[in-house]
């Protein structure tokens, strides 16, 4: 997987375009195999509770909603900039390349 849990990525399309946040899950459908992240404090959507017991006030909270993994691109950690990841073979390991920098990335 080029962008895993906890990368920091830039929203490159929809209504957050241009923000920033971190991977905070990676969800894939089995069917269609299409991938899926929710990042950190884009793509929210608010969600309405009903008061649970009586003398509960009702509320509403806002919560990230999931995005096509297309939408988003890894930011490189020397360079700052949005970067598309390479792989390489150091030793046994298969490891994520930065193509901006050429540097690994974990």
């Amino acid at each position: 997987m080029k962008i895993k849990t906890g990368d920091k990525v830039k929203v490159l399309s929809g209504k957050d375009r241009g923000k920033t946040g971190k991977i905070l899950q990676v969800l894939t459908n089995k069917t269609t195999n299409r991938v899926f992240v929710v990042v950190e404090g884009a793509n929210l959507l608010k969600k309405h509770l009903r008061a649970g017991k009586q003398g509960e006030k009702g509320q509403i909270i806002e919560l990230p909603a999931p995005m096509d993994i297309s939408n988003v691109m890894l930011i490189d950690g020397n360079s700052k900039k949005p970067t598309r990841v390479g792989y390489k073979i150091e030793g046994e390991e298969k490891k994520r390349v930065a193509k901006v920098s050429g540097e690994f990335i974990d």
